[in-house]
C-alpha cells in the first residue's frame, strides 16, 4: 500500500531554517498536487502551503515570504523550505497529496504521519 513519509523535522532556533520532505513510497508513485498542513498543541490543523499539478503555489498569510513549497518529480518528493522560523511555527507538519502511478492519476487524499518541528532557543 502506498504511503507518504515525511522527514526533516527537528529542533531549530528562532530565525533558523529547516527543509521538510514528503516522499511517496514505491518508485511507481509520484506526487501530483500536494499540500502541507500543521497542527500546533491545542489548535486545529491548518493549511500552510499548497502546490497544484501544474506547479502553482499558495501560502497561508502567516508563512508567506518565509516558506516555499516545491516538488521534484524525479525523486517523487515534495518539499517545504522553511526560513526565518518563529516559535509560533512549532507544530507537527503533515503532508497531503494526490498521487500518480506511472504518470497516471491514482488517487487523492493521502496523508503522511507527520514530522515535529520545534522552534525554540
Amino acid at each position: 500500500q502506498v504511503q507518504l513519509v515525511e522527514s526533516g523535522g527537528g529542533l531549530v532556533q528562532p530565525g533558523g531554517s529547516l527543509r521538510l520532505s514528503c516522499a511517496a513510497s514505491g518508485s511507481i508513485f509520484s506526487i501530483n498536487a500536494g499540500r502541507w498542513y500543521r497542527q500546533a498543541p491545542g489548535k486545529q490543523r491548518e493549511l500552510v502551503a499548497g502546490i497544484t499539478g501544474g506547479g502553482s503555489t499558495n501560502y497561508a498569510d502567516s508563512v508567506k515570504d518565509r516558506f516555499s513549497i516545491s516538488r521534484d518529480n524525479t525523486k517523487n518528493t515534495m518539499y517545504l523550505q522553511m526560513n526565518s522560523l518563529k516559535p509560533e511555527d512549532t507544530a507537527i507538519y503533515y503532508c497531503y497529496a494526490d498521487l500518480l502511478r506511472n504518470g497516471l492519476y491514482y488517487g487523492t487524499g493521502y496523508w503522511g504521519k507527520g514530522t515535529l518541528v520545534t522552534v525554540s532557543s
